[in-house]
C-alpha cells in the first residue's frame, strides 16, 4: 500500500506550483511557472514551452515539458496509487472537494487573471468561470457522498432463490483528464473533481494555451488537502497526450477538443472508458411568437462571450421569415454596443480569440461568406487576435460559417419558412450538441425536443447555456457520453456484483 504523502493538512513541505502577478505589482510583466507534477514533485529540471498571452503580446507563463522517462513514472506512480485514494472514503473525498470550491471563491480574481493573461478572456467572464469552478467542486462532493450501489431484486425469480445480490460502483484506478483552452478551469474542475470523487488517481494534459490556470486548479486541490497521490500534471502537446492515451494504466479517458483529436484520442486508447466532447454547430431557432427583443439581445450576449469560443457558441440562427428582418437589426444593434478591448477592463464584453491564427480564419470565412452574396451587417475585421464581433445575414447554406464549426467571433441568421423544414437543417450538421429555441408554442416545443438530434434543448434561450449539475454532451461528431459530475462518475467506475448464496432477505432457505 502506498503511504499518502498528503492528508488534511498535507506536508509541512509542500510547495505552491505558481505565483501569480498582481496587475499593479512591480512583477505584474514577470512570467508565471507553472511545472509539470509528477510522481509528487515538481518538474524545474526539464525544457519549458511559453505561452504568449494573445491580448498583452508577451510571454504570460511557462510549463515544464516532460520526456518519455517522465511520462513512464508518471503511469507508474499513478497506477501505485490508485489503491491509496481507492481506499479513502467518500466523506473524505467530499470534505476536500468542498473545501477547494471555497478556495476557489477566495482566489477568484487572482486567478481570473491568469485566464485573462493567458487567453485574453474577459475579465468578467474569468470571474465567472472561477464561479463556476467553486460550483462544480461543490457539486462533485456532493456526489462522492450519494456515492454507492444497489440491492437487486435477486429472489423476484426463481433461480435467485435464496440468494442476496448486491453492488457498488468501484473506481476504474487511473483517470487521464485531457482539457481545452476554451474554459480551462471549469472543464478542468469537472474532470479532476468528478475523478477524485469516484476514489480515482488522475493524470492531467492541459493545453498548452494555458499551463498557468491549469496548475492553479490543481493547487487548489492541493491546498485544500488532496493527497499528492491523487493527481499529477503532465504539460505538453500532442506527443504527450498520445503517449497518455495508449498507456494500459490509464482506465478511462476524459477528452474536450476537436473532433479530429477525439478520433485520434479514441484510436489510440483501445479497450478504455471514453468521454469525449468534441464540439458543434450550434443552431438556435427563433420563431415568431417569441419575444424578439429578448432573443436578440440574448443570442448576442452569447454568441460573443469568449469570442464564440465555445462549443455551444451561437453560430447558427434560423429566424422565422415573418420577423427575420426586424431580428437581425435588433440582433446587429445588440452586437454593434458590445464593448470590444482590453480584456483586463471590467467594461469589456470581448476580449480576443486564442491566437492571432484562429482569428485570421474567422475574417477569412466572413469574407468568404460576402464573397458568395451573404450581408455583414457588423464586424467582419480584425486586430491581431481580437476579432470585431460579426453578424452574417443569409450567407450561402453551403458556406463555411454554415456548414462547419467556427468556434469565433461570428453569428449568422439565416430566415425559415416551415418549422419542420428549419429542425430537418438543424439536423444536417454533423454535430449534435445543443440547440436553442425561442417560442412559447408548446407542440413546437416538444417537437423540437423529440426531433432535434442533439444532447440538449434550451428553450427560450439560445444554445450557450449549461448547468454543471446537469448533463451535458451530444451525439455524432459531438462525441460520446456526457460531462458533469455524477454523469461523468458512471465513466470513471465499474459496477462490482456481490451474491450472497443460502443468505435471504425473504426468510430462512428452503432446504
Amino acid at each position: 500500500m502506498v503511504e499518502l504523502i498528503g492528508g488534511m493538512n498535507g506536508p509541512l513541505d509542500r510547495p505552491r506550483g505558481i505565483e501569480v502577478p498582481t496587475l499593479a505589482g512591480e512583477n505584474f510583466g514577470a512570467v508565471i511557472e507553472a511545472p509539470s507534477l509528477i510522481a509528487g514533485s515538481w518538474l524545474t529540471e526539464a525544457s519549458w514551452e511559453s505561452r504568449r498571452g494573445p491580448y498583452v503580446r508577451r510571454v504570460v507563463s511557462r510549463g515544464s515539458i516532460p520526456d518519455q522517462s517522465d511520462i513512464g513514472r508518471a503511469l507508474a506512480y499513478a497506477k501505485g496509487s490508485a489503491r491509496a485514494i481507492r481506499r479513502m472514503t467518500p466523506a473524505a473525498r467530499a470534505t476536500i472537494l468542498e473545501r477547494a470550491g471555497e478556495l476557489a471563491v477566495e482566489r477568484r480574481d487572482e486567478l481570473a487573471r491568469i485566464l485573462v493573461l493567458e487567453l485574453g478572456k474577459p475579465m468578467k467572464d474569468s470571474r465567472g468561470e472561477m464561479v463556476r469552478v467553486a460550483d462544480t467542486f461543490a457539486i462533485s462532493a456532493s456526489e462522492a457522498r450519494r456515492l454507492g450501489g444497489e440491492l437487486l431484486g435477486a429472489e423476484g425469480w426463481e433461480r435467485g432463490s435464496g440468494t442476496t445480490a448486491i453492488t457498488f460502483r468501484a473506481p476504474v484506478g487511473v483517470v487521464l483528464a485531457i482539457t481545452p483552452f476554451n474554459a480551462p478551469a471549469n472543464l478542468l474542475a469537472h474532470k479532476l473533481g468528478a475523478s477524485f470523487a469516484a476514489g480515482n488517481t488522475t493524470i492531467v494534459k492541459p493545453p498548452p494555451q494555458a499551463p498557468a490556470i491549469s496548475n492553479a486548479v490543481v493547487q487548489l486541490l492541493l491546498d485544500a488537502g488532496m493527497p499528492l497521490e491523487a493527481v499529477q500534471i503532465l504539460h505538453g502537446g500532442v506527443e504527450v497526450g498520445s503517449a497518455l492515451s495508449c498507456a494500459p494504466e490509464v482506465g478511462a479517458i476524459s477528452f474536450t477538443g476537436s473532433a479530429l483529436a477525439g478520433a485520434a484520442v479514441a484510436r489510440s486508447a483501445g479497450p478504455k472508458r471514453l468521454v469525449l466532447e468534441l464540439g458543434g454547430n450550434a443552431a438556435t431557432i427563433v420563431c415568431g411568437d417569441a419575444d424578439i427583443d429578448a432573443a436578440a439581445e440574448n443570442c448576442a450576449r452569447t454568441g460573443f462571450s469568449n469570442s464564440g469560443q465555445s462549443c455551444i457558441s451561437v453560430q447558427r440562427i434560423y429566424v422565422e421569415r415573418t420577423v427575420a428582418e426586424a431580428f437581425t437589426e435588433k440582433l446587429t444593434e445588440a452586437v454593434a454596443k458590445l464593448k470590444v478591448g482590453d480584456p483586463l477592463e471590467e467594461a469589456t464584453d470581448v476580449g480576443s480569440m486564442v491566437d492571432d491564427a484562429a482569428a485570421a480564419r474567422i475574417v477569412d470565412w466572413v469574407n468568404e461568406a460576402r464573397s458568395t452574396g451573404a450581408v455583414v451587417t457588423t464586424g467582419g475585421t480584425r486586430d491581431g487576435a481580437t476579432v470585431y464581433p460579426s453578424v452574417v445575414a443569409s450567407p450561402s447554406v453551403d458556406a463555411k460559417v454554415v456548414r462547419e464549426e467556427a468556434f469565433g467571433a461570428l453569428v449568422v441568421v439565416l430566415p425559415f419558412d416551415d418549422f419542420e423544414d428549419v429542425v430537418a437543417e438543424c439536423n444536417s450538421s454533423n454535430y449534435g450538441l445543443q440547440a436553442g429555441l425561442f417560442s412559447n408554442d408548446i407542440r413546437r416545443i416538444f417537437y423540437a425536443w423529440r426531433e432535434l438530434e442533439v444532447g440538449g434543448l434550451v428553450v427560450n434561450g439560445s444554445s450557450n447555456y449549461r448547468l454543471d449539475h446537469a448533463p451535458f454532451g451530444g451525439i455524432k461528431d459531438s462525441g460520446i457520453g456526457r460531462e458533469s459530475p455524477r454523469w461523468m462518475m458512471d465513466d470513471y467506475t465499474y459496477v462490482k456484483t456481490m451474491m450472497l448464496r443460502g443468505i435471504s432477505l425473504w426468510g430462512d432457505v428452503k432446504k
